[in-house]
C-alpha cells in the first residue's frame, strides 16, 4: 500500500490549516478510508505525548483523533519549540536534539529533511491517504531555501496542494493571488485550487469575487467554509478564550499569560463549563479577584518566573492566599511554587538558579533528559481517577512530595499538596479533561456542587460538527478524487 498525499497550505499563519486538516481527516474516515494526518515541521509550544512516547504538536494529536488512529511521532517529525525570539528547541522524531538560534537552524536542515521524508514514507506504507499540513505560508521567500514545511515537501513527494485563505482577515483575494504569484512555476501548477475559510454573511455577495478568482488564476475553488462559533478544538498556539460578560459563573479562575506559556490547552475544558469564569491575564493587564489561580506550563520557567515577579504577581498571589484563595501550578507552574529552580546546564537559557515562590517545600533541577510519558492514577482529592501526560525537563524533590497530588498506577507519585490544602502542584497536563478529576479539582477550588463535562466528548462533538460543515460546503468528491 502506498498512500496518496494531499497537502493543505495557507496564505498565512492561523488561516485555519489545522482545523481544515482535522475536518478532512474525519470526512475521509467516514468514507471508510484509512487516513493519517501529517505536519512535516511545526512550531508550537502546545504539545502532546504520542503513543510511541515522543513529543508532537497538540494539533496533530487532535487530527489523529479525527482520523480515528493513535498519534505517533511520524505525524509530526520536526517540532520547534520557541525559547526566545531568536532561538528554539529542535525536536526530531519526538526527542530533543538541541537548542539553536534561527541563524543556526540551516545545519539541522539535512537531518530534519531526512526525518520528514522517512516519517512520510512510513505513514504512506500504512495508510490509504495522508492529509499534510503546511506551516505559515509557502510564499515566505526568505525561508524558501531548504524548505521542508511547505512546497519543498510537496515537491519532494510530488503531491497536490490546496491553498487556504482566511476571509476574516480581509483581502482574501489578494492573499490567494499574491501567494500564488510568488510561487515557482512548478509550484503554481501543483496548486489544484483554493478554499476560503471563516466566511460570514450571504454567499451570493461573494460569488462575483469567486468567479473572478477562477478566471484570473485558472484554478478551481473547492469551497467556502463558514465561520464556526464555539468549536472546542485544541489550539496550535493562539489563546482564544474570551470571558462571557453575560455568564453568572460561580467560580472565577485566573491564568497568567506567560511570555513562554506552553500547553495552555490544559484550560480549554474549563472554558466550556457554565459554572466557570476563565480569565487569561495578559502582560499589560491587572489580575482580577479570583477563587482559583493556575500557573501554567512554561518553556522557560526561570525567565517566566522573573516576568511574573516584575509584573507584581508575587504580591497578588500572597494576598490571594491570605484571603483563602486556591493556587495551582501545572508543570513549569508547579516548579515555580517551590523553593528553588536550578538550571546548571543552561537547558532553558543562561545557567543559574532562581528562588521560587516558596509555597511548596520542593526544589527542582532541570536535566538534559526530558520526561515524556502518558500516565493515569488516582487523585489524593476525593480519590478521583485521573489521566494525563508529562512533558518536562525538571527533576523535583522535597518534603512536600510526601503529600502527593496523585498516586499513579505504576506505583509512582506526582505533585504535591501544601499542608494547609490551599496550594497544589502537578506535572500532569490534561488534569481537567477527565470529568471525575475535574469535579474534584473544582470542589477543592471552592465550587460546592460542580457540574462537569467529559471534554473528550465535547472535542469529539466539535470534530463531528466540523466534518458535517465541510461535507456541506466543500466539493468533497473532487477532494477525494485528488487522493
Amino acid at each position: 500500500m502506498t498512500a496518496r498525499t494531499l497537502m493543505i497550505q495557507g496564505t498565512a499563519s492561523d488561516a485555519g490549516k489545522s482545523t481544515l486538516v482535522t475536518g478532512l481527516c474525519r470526512v475521509l474516515k467516514r468514507r471508510g478510508m484509512r487516513v493519517a494526518p501529517f505536519k512535516p515541521q511545526n512550531m508550537s509550544l502546545n504539545s502532546a505525548v504520542a503513543q510511541d512516547g515522543g513529543e508532537i504538536g497538540r494539533a496533530q494529536a487532535l487530527q489523529a483523533q479525527a482520523a480515528g488512529v493513535a498519534p505517533t511521532t511520524d505525524m509530526n517529525p520536526v517540532l520547534l519549540k520557541p525559547q526566545s525570539e531568536l532561538g528554539a528547541q529542535v525536536i526530531i522524531h519526538g526527542r530533543p536534539v538541541g537548542v539553536v538560534r534561527a541563524d543556526q537552524y540551516p545545519r539541522y536542515r539535512a537531518q530534519a529533511r531526512e526525518a520528514v521524508l522517512a516519517s512520510h514514507a512510513r505513514l504512506a506504507a500504512q495508510y490509504e491517504a495522508v492529509i499534510a499540513e503546511g506551516a505559515g505560508s509557502p510564499a515566505e521567500i526568505n525561508l524558501r531555501e531548504g524548505d521542508i514545511a511547505n512546497m519543498g515537501f510537496a515537491e519532494a513527494i510530488d503531491c497536490p496542494v490546496l491553498l487556504l485563505g482566511d476571509i476574516e482577515r480581509g483581502g482574501v483575494f489578494a492573499h490567494l493571488t499574491g501567494t500564488l504569484a510568488l510561487l515557482r512555476p512548478s509550484e503554481q501548477q501543483r496548486v489544484e485550487g483554493f478554499v476560503i475559510n471563516r466566511f460570514r454573511g450571504e454567499l451570493a455577495l461573494l460569488k462575483p469575487g469567486l468567479q473572478w478568482l477562477e478566471q484570473y488564476t485558472h484554478k478551481r475553488i473547492f469551497g467556502v467554509v463558514p465561520f464556526l462559533h464555539g468549536l472546542s478544538l485544541d489550539a496550535e498556539d493562539s489563546i482564544r478564550c474570551q470571558p462571557d460578560p453575560g455568564r453568572a459563573a460561580a467560580l472565577r479562575v485566573v491564568v497568567p499569560v506567560l511570555p513562554h506559556i506552553s500547553n495552555h490547552t490544559d484550560f480549554e475544558p474549563l472554558a466550556v463549563l457554565p459554572q466557570v469564569d476563565l480569565r487569561y491575564v495578559g502582560p499589560e493587564d491587572s489580575p482580577p479577584a479570583a477563587d482559583l489561580v493556575v500557573l501554567p506550563g512554561s518553556k522557560c520557567v526561570r525567565a517566566d518566573l522573573a516576568s511574573l515577579r516584575a509584573r507584581g504577581w508575587e504580591s497578588y498571589l500572597r494576598r490571594h492566599l491570605r484571603f483563602g484563595g486556591r493556587l495551582m501550578g501545572i508543570c513549569g507552574g508547579f516548579q515555580m511554587l517551590g523553593r528553588s529552580i536550578a538550571d546548571p546546564h543552561g537547558i532553558e537559557g543562561a545557567a543559574g538558579e532562581s528562588t521560587g515562590f516558596g509555597w511548596l517545600e520542593i526544589h527542582t533541577t532541570l536535566a538534559s533528559e526530558k520526561q515524556l510519558r502518558r500516565v493515569q492514577g488516582t487523585l489524593a482529592l476525593e480519590h478521583a481517577g485521573i489521566r494525563g501526560y508529562e512533558i518536562h525537563a525538571g527533576v523535583t524533590h522535597g518534603a512536600a512530595l510526601a503529600r502527593p497530588f496523585a498516586v499513579l498506577d505504576d506505583g509512582g507519585m506526582d505533585g504535591a499538596l501544601s499542608e494547609d490544602g490551599q496550594v497544589l502542584g502537578t506535572y500532569l497536563h490534561g488534569a481537567f479533561e477527565d470529568p471525575t478529576a475535574c469535579a474534584a479539582l473544582l470542589k477543592w477550588a471552592g465550587l460546592a456542587e460542580p457540574t462537569v463535562t467529559d471534554y473528550s466528548l465535547v472535542r469529539e462533538q466539535s470534530i463531528e460538527r466540523l466534518a458535517d460543515t465541510l461535507e456541506q460546503h466543500l466539493d468533497v468528491e473532487r477532494i477525494a478524487a485528488l487522493l
